[in-house]
């Protein structure tokens, strides 16, 4: 069941979990995970090199890898998030603010639909509009990334939950390994992307297919 704080799930679900002691720690979450850059050092994205910040990489030092029980994908996050709750044969990690807002969270799930690489940014900005949120905005898309074991397509986009009135803005890819297909969604408050993109970007480039 979808809540205020919880944004459109990717079926399986996108869950949100852990609370941070203050507001303080949130930004401390960000400061370390991102292996020394400070939030929004990295560069930011133009019209002409959609994902250009993206490089396949290992992720930093620390962080916890979450493997999706079918192989197809695994997931790394910073080690100051925490695993949240998902529907079989998905994973994800979230952390949230003292009162439980969502600040960020990560997921994997197994390719669920007809999703394709071809067809990655239409089917995704569609099932945001099919699900309980409103005015989803594609702000970029690429394909043919060259992901870690695999080959990935790519979309940013906003949009604003139905319940709650909250807007988010996420990255969500669809990648391709030998072992099958696999969804990653990062996402985080439109309002915050600034502090924790730079960290969710991370996420991006140590993605791994199966």
């Amino acid at each position: 069941m979808e809540t205020a704080s919880t944004p459109p799930r990717n079926k399986p679900a996108l869950s949100a979990g852990l609370s941070l002691g203050t507001a303080a720690a949130i930004i401390a979450v960000a400061a370390c995970s991102s292996a020394g850059q400070s939030p929004g050092s990295r560069p930011e994205q133009s019209a002409e090199a959609p994902f250009g910040w993206f490089t396949a990489a290992p992720a930093p030092a620390g962080w916890r890898t979450m493997d999706l029980p079918d192989g197809t994908g695994v997931l790394s996050v910073p080690a100051d998030a925490s695993p949240a709750e998902s529907d079989p044969g998905s994973v994800s990690a979230a952390a949230s603010s003292p009162t439980g807002e969502l600040r960020i969270y990560f997921n994997a799930t197994p390719r669920q639909g007809s999703e394709s690489l071809d067809n990655w940014s239409t089917f995704r900005i569609d099932h945001l509009a099919d699900e309980n949120s409103s005015s989803p905005t594609k702000i970029a898309e690429r394909s043919g990334m060259a992901f870690l074991g695999g080959t990935g397509s790519c979309v940013e986009d906003s949009y604003v939950t139905r319940v709650g009135n909250n807007q988010y803005r996420e990255m969500a890819c669809l990648v391709a390994g030998s072992k099958g297909i696999s969804v990653l969604i990062v996402a985080a408050p439109a309002d915050s992307w600034p502090l924790y993109g730079p960290v969710l970007e991370q996420a991006v480039d140590a993605y791994r297919a199966g």
